[in-house]
């Protein structure tokens, strides 16, 4: 067998190979035995006929088309492991010349994994961000524990922000009325983004007893086509207006808020919540940015196979995302003012960068001989099990060789972020 490679690029490679008479020699034979079994000779039951009397009773142009066909399979792996190149898919094969028991060429094309050459992961000069609680976020958390514990009191006054109303309202279009857009004894706080903009701050000022118009215009980006950009009239009758009476910060709402005795030890609690919270981002940023640089200072090409299998992964997870509610993924776009255009060329971006990572963390981990136990592996699949054991598919899966595969790479990779945030800390 004679192979000669050609580099299309870094992620790509084009291998010719030449076949002799020795070569496929062991192919005829094995295609010989393949079509045997289905030979029937006078004197011999169907497929027990020694192999050269059968030979010369099968078809020629059979004998030679499942020949090259096993010449071709059997070798293609050969060519491109004796061409140190990994194919990421089954290579494309297309054969130039075949003189049957003679001589076979063909040329094997595929998308390769490319090498990749790691930059100094040990000096990757990221510094990882000091987490720190500002004042107003303990009393942003307190302000939503005083609305929670708030009681609501009839109120003989107009309506502020803040105030919940009761209201009748009804909508129209060019005088015409429209799906959902009216209600009776419809409870809105005040505030609270629930209506297209000028909805709520219209009320404001109004009291119990009022009825009024309110002229606006839905949001171009709104989520009903038929609405979105239109002038509208919402008629509408203030039936109620409750107003919020917030506890004090006190120790008795510190009480009620969990095992506390004072305000002190609540707003402790808090703070000491938000500092674990913002330290779980400062961290995962932290993996992010090393990562980010690692792929800077390293040589690497993302094959465009694998670009577009996470392109295809990261439109699954939108899709799968705008489904839960009731959307289609050109509700999305819409949603997001992007044209289709635009959204492909963002996730090239997005997914070329993952492929970059992976690679790099791949290499990293093979180079520092990470490894993940099985019994790691079997204590991640148990803990699946215990979370999805109310689905037979997914209980089904977790059996499948292939999945077990994934959750090991998945662990590895995890294992091996661990260890360069360690290098680098």
């Amino acid at each position: 067998m004679k192979v000669t490679t050609k580099k299309l690029s870094d992620t790509s490679v084009e291998i010719k190979v030449v076949l002799d008479k020795n070569d496929l020699k062991d192919a005829e034979e094995k295609a010989i035995a393949r079509l045997a079994k289905d030979v029937k000779v006078e004197g011999f039951r169907k497929g027990k006929a020694p192999l050269d009397v059968a030979k010369k009773n099968i078809n020629p142009n059979d004998l030679a088309s499942v020949a090259l066909d096993i010449a071709v399979r059997t070798t293609v792996p050969k060519a491109f492991e004796e061409a140190k190149s990994a194919p990421l898919m089954i290579p494309n094969v297309e054969v130039t010349k075949f003189v049957p028991g003679e001589t076979v060429e063909y040329t094997a094309t595929a998308d390769i994994l490319p090498e990749v050459k790691l930059g100094d992961f040990k000096k990757l000069g990221v510094k990882k961000e000091a987490v720190k609680v500002a004042e107003k976020d303990v009393k942003e958390i307190l302000e939503n524990i005083q609305n929670a514990y708030a009681e609501k009191k009839v109120a003989k006054k107009k309506a502020e922000m803040g105030d919940e109303v009761v209201i009748d309202f009804e909508g129209s279009l060019n005088g015409e009325k429209f799906e959902g857009g009216a209600a009776k004894d419809f409870h809105l706080g005040l505030g609270s983004h629930q209506f297209i903009p000028g909805f709520e701050e219209g009320i404001v000022g109004h009291e119990s007893g009022d009825r009024f118009d309110l002229e606006l215009t839905f949001p171009k980006d709104y989520h009903a086509e038929n609405l979105a950009g239109k002038k509208t009239v919402f008629n509408v009758l203030v039936k109620q207006v409750n107003e919020n009476i917030k506890p004090a910060l006190d120790d008795e709402l510190a009480k009620k808020c969990g095992p506390f005795k004072t305000i002190d030890e609540l707003k402790a609690d808090i703070k000491k919540n938000l500092e674990n919270q913002d330290q779980i981002k400062a961290d995962e940023k932290f993996k992010d940015d090393l990562v980010n640089v690692l792929v800077e200072k390293s040589k690497v090409s993302a094959p465009e196979i694998m670009i577009k299998d996470q392109i295809r992964m990261i439109k699954q997870d939108i899709e799968a995302n705008a489904a839960r509610q009731g959307l289609h993924f050109e509700d999305y776009l819409k949603q997001t003012g992007q044209t289709e255009e635009d959204w492909e060329k963002m996730a090239r971006e997005v997914a070329e960068k993952r492929v970059k990572a992976s690679l790099c963390l791949q290499v990293l981990a093979r180079d520092e001989k990470i490894t993940v136990d099985d019994e790691v592996v079997d204590a991640k699949i148990n803990e699946l099990r215990e979370v999805y054991k109310k689905s037979k598919e997914a209980l089904k899966n977790l059996k499948d060789p292939n999945v077990r595969q994934d959750i090991k790479n998945r662990l590895t990779i995890e294992k091996t972020l661990n260890y360069l945030v360690e290098v680098n800390s």
